[in-house]
């Protein structure tokens, strides 16, 4: 088991060093794979609250809009947003997006 900096539990599967199921294990996930969905109790989940917009990074802010430009950031900025993978310069966009939503009342 392997513990990240963000304190995130990583496992690796290692499906030919696993050891095999027990018999117990076996009857368990058969109930459960044969179990419907309307048995499922959901009562522990919190509800969610308004309506929620999924959308993909690429429906941010279409390229036609976007406009090149130099912009000096700190490193330690620069690697957090680098770490959450590729197009974190969209990412980095729409975090500005929110400050500029954020502050264009008051403005």
């Amino acid at each position: 088991m392997l513990m990240s900096a963000r304190n995130t539990v990583k496992f690796k599967l290692a499906p030919k060093n696993s050891k095999p199921l027990s018999a117990a294990q076996k009857k368990r996930l058969t109930a459960v794979a044969a179990m419907p969905d309307s048995a499922i109790d959901y009562s522990d989940i919190s509800r969610q609250s308004g309506k929620v917009q999924w959308t993909r990074p690429g429906a941010l802010v279409s390229a036609e809009n976007k406009q090149q430009i130099t912009l000096r950031l700190d490193a330690d900025v620069v690697v957090f947003f680098r770490k959450t993978g590729k197009r974190y310069q969209s990412r980095i966009n729409a975090a500005l997006r929110e400050y500029v939503k954020a502050h264009a009342k008051s403005a």
